[in-house]
């Protein structure tokens, strides 16, 4: 079993920028595509940005492309997304997954990955 936890979320400004963490315990997510998604309250999750096991392969939602970068240390055991220039449209619960499969596809299909955090609120004021 694989438990992750996300920090860092908070409320900012428009323009500003927030990192986002999501560590992992109980087994190592060295091997795992890991993603991140948000999720605004009607609305279904939404795929944000994903990692390959090591870091040299990313994608990103278009919403996000050049404003969020995804990274991982594995040595550590953590994902994290940084975020600039947010927008108020940013605004949302976000999720980082672990996709176990061991394979190297990035999914965008949140039914794909195996394991959830419990979520950190990024709140983005005009």
């Amino acid at each position: 079993q694989v438990q992750l936890a996300e920090s860092g979320g908070g409320l900012v400004q428009a323009g500003g920028s927030l990192r986002l963490s999501c560590a992992a315990s109980g087994r190592t997510i060295s091997s795992y595509v890991m993603g991140w998604f948000r999720q605004t309250p009607g609305k279904e999750r939404e795929f944000v940005a994903g990692i390959n096991w090591s870091g040299r392969s990313t994608y990103y939602a278009n919403s996000v492309k050049g404003r969020f970068t995804v990274s991982r240390d594995n040595a550590k055991g953590t994902v994290y997304l940084q975020m600039n220039s947010l927008k108020p449209e940013d605004t949302a619960v976000y999720y980082c997954a672990a996709e176990s499969s061991l394979g190297t596809n990035i999914y965008r299909a949140p039914n794909e990955y195996d394991y959830w955090g419990q979520g950190t609120q990024v709140t983005v004021s005009p």
